[in-house]
C-alpha cells in the first residue's frame, strides 16, 4: 500500500473556498480531499488561510484573509466566543443555525439509514442572554484575578466579562463577586502548582424568579472567605442563597459532594409551565428555561396520554418532566443516578402537591432491570439521557420488557441515531417525525424529541 502523504504542510498559505460545517460548526476547506478546519469560516466564503496543525487525517487553519463573504454572516467581531467555544455559531444569521441543526440531524439518521422524517427546527424565544447557570473558570493573569473562559483545546484562559449567551444579570454579578475577591487578594487555583484557592464561580438565577445561586468552589476554607460572604450579600441584593463547595482535587470535575451553605437555604426555586422547583447546586435543570416548556409540551403531545398510563421516566433529574406531566397519567417511576437530584425530585414532589410520583438513586441500565424482577410495567417510557445516549443494555431490557411507547428526548442527534438502529432491531420503529428544538442558540448543540412504537 503506498504511503499517504499529508497534501499541505504547517505554515502553508493557500486560497480555497469553505464547503460545508463540522458538527462543532467549523468551516471545513479540502485539499486533494484531506480536510482543513477553519474557525470563523462559513460554507460558499473564499478565504486565503494558514495551515496550523497537520495530522494524516486532518489538518486546522486559521482565516488570514477573507476574499468573499456569506450572506448567511452576521456583521461583528466574535472571535472570543467562536475561540472559546462559548457561541461557536454566533457568526452565523439565526434562520441558517436552524436550518444547520436540522440538516445535521437529517446527515446523522441517513448514514444509519434511518428513514424518520427530521421537521424544522422550532427557534428558542431568545436568541443570547438565555443561559440561566454560568461556571466561570478563574487564573491568575499580570497578578490579578480573572474571569474568562477557555480557549477551545486548551487551559488558556480568555478573559471576559460579557458571555453573550448568558443572562446579563449572571455576568453582572460574576463581575461583582470577582471584584470583591481581588480587592481581598482571593488568589485562583493553578493546577499546575495546585496552589491557589479560588476554582470556579458558579451562578445561577431562576428565569420566572429571579431568585439567585452564588456557589465559590474553593480548594479550602479560609478566615477571609467570612469578609467575602459579608461583602457578596452586601453587593448582591437578589441573592438568595450562598454556598461554598469545597474542591481540593486535582480533577476537571468543577463541583465536589461538599456544599457548605453559609447564607439562605442552599437552593433556588423556578418555574417550568404549572411546575415550582428547588434547584440544589449540583442539579441538572434546562439551561433555557424560555424553551423548555415547549420542549415538554412537544413530548407530552407525541405520548398520547389518556390518563391511565405508567410511565418511567429514566434520567429524571429533579423530577422536571415527570412532574410536569404527573397530572395526565396515572403514575411516574423515575430514577436518577444523583443522589441529590432524587431528594430534590422528592422535594419538588411535596412542593407541587403530587403524590402519584416516585423516585429512586441509581442508574437506569441498573434500575429498569430491577423494576422488571419487581414486576414494575410501564405503557410509556421517557429517556432523556446525556450526550452518551442509552445503554445497550439499557435498551435490551426495554425491549424484554416490552414497552409499548418510548419518547425519546435527545441532546445529541449522533447518539440518537446509533439508538434508533437499535430499538429498530428490537422491533419498535419511529412513529413520528423527530422534532429539532433549538435550546441552545449560537451553540452546536441539538436537542430533539421523537416517539418510538413497539409493533
Amino acid at each position: 500500500m503506498a504511503k499517504f502523504t499529508v497534501p499541505v504542510r504547517q505554515g502553508q498559505e493557500l486560497t480555497t473556498t469553505v464547503q460545508d460545517l463540522t458538527y462543532e460548526g467549523m468551516g471545513v476547506v479540502k485539499v486533494d480531499n484531506y480536510p482543513l478546519f477553519v474557525d470563523n469560516a462559513l460554507p460558499g466564503e473564499e478565504v486565503t488561510v494558514l495551515v496550523t496543525r497537520t495530522n494524516k487525517q486532518y489538518g486546522f487553519a486559521r482565516v488570514t484573509k477573507r476574499l468573499t463573504t456569506s450572506p448567511d454572516r452576521v456583521a461583528g467581531e466574535f472571535a472570543d466566543y467562536l475561540q472559546t467555544g462559548i457561541a461557536p455559531l454566533a457568526h452565523l444569521k439565526y434562520s441558517a443555525q436552524l436550518q444547520f441543526k436540522q440538516d445535521q440531524v437529517k446527515h446523522l439518521f441517513a448514514a444509519q439509514h434511518l428513514d424518520t422524517p427530521v421537521l424544522p427546527t422550532l427557534p428558542s424565544p431568545q436568541q443570547t442572554g438565555y443561559r440561566n447557570k454560568a461556571q466561570i473558570p478563574v487564573q491568575m493573569i499580570n497578578g490579578t484575578l480573572t474571569t474568562g473562559f477557555f480557549r477551545k483545546r486548551s487551559h488558556h484562559l480568555v478573559p471576559l466579562t460579557d458571555f453573550f449567551i448568558q443572562d446579563p444579570r449572571i455576568d453582572e454579578i460574576i463581575v461583582t463577586v470577582r471584584d470583591i475577591l481581588r480587592d481581598l487578594d482571593v488568589t485562583a487555583y493553578d493546577e499546575r502548582t495546585r496552589r491557589g484557592l479560588l476554582r470556579h464561580i458558579m451562578v445561577r438565577r431562576g428565569h420566572t424568579t429571579g431568585e439567585v445561586m452564588i456557589v465559590l468552589v474553593v480548594t479550602r476554607i479560609v478566615p477571609m472567605l467570612k469578609q467575602a460572604a459579608q461583602l457578596i450579600e452586601k453587593a448582591v441584593p437578589d441573592l438568595t442563597t450562598l454556598v461554598w463547595n469545597v474542591n481540593a482535587a486535582n480533577t476537571n470535575v468543577i463541583l465536589s459532594g461538599d456544599n457548605q451553605i453559609i447564607s439562605g437555604p442552599g437552593y433556588i426555586e423556578d418555574t417550568i409551565g404549572e411546575r415550582r422547583f428547588k434547584i440544589s447546586p449540583q442539579s441538572f435543570f434546562q439551561i433555557n428555561a424560555a424553551q423548555t416548556p415547549r420542549l415538554y409540551a412537544i413530548a407530552q403531545k407525541l405520548a398520547e396520554f389518556t390518563g391511565h398510563e405508567t410511565v418511567i421516566d429514566a434520567y429524571a433529574g429533579i423530577g422536571t418532566i415527570g412532574l410536569t406531566i404527573a397530572p395526565q397519567v396515572d403514575h411516574v417511576y423515575g430514577m436518577e443516578v444523583v443522589p441529590e437530584a432524587v431528594a430534590d425530585a422528592e422535594a419538588n414532589k411535596a412542593l407541587n402537591r403530587i403524590d402519584n410520583a416516585d423516585y429512586v438513586v441509581g442508574t437506569a441500565e441498573d434500575v429498569l432491570p430491577r423494576w422488571q424482577q419487581q414486576g414494575i410495567t410501564a405503557d410509556v417510557l421517557i429517556v432523556d439521557p446525556p450526550r452518551k445516549g442509552l445503554a445497550e443494555s439499557f435498551i435490551a431490557t426495554v425491549g424484554a420488557m416490552k414497552i409499548p411507547r418510548v419518547i425519546y428526548v435527545s441532546c445529541n442527534p449522533a447518539t440518537l441515531a446509533r439508538d434508533l438502529v437499535r430499538f429498530q432491531a428490537l422491533g419498535y420503529q419511529a412513529t413520528s417525525p423527530t422534532q429539532v428544538v433549538d435550546m441552545f442558540p449560537q451553540t452546536p448543540h441539538i436537542e430533539s424529541v421523537t416517539r418510538l412504537d413497539l409493533r
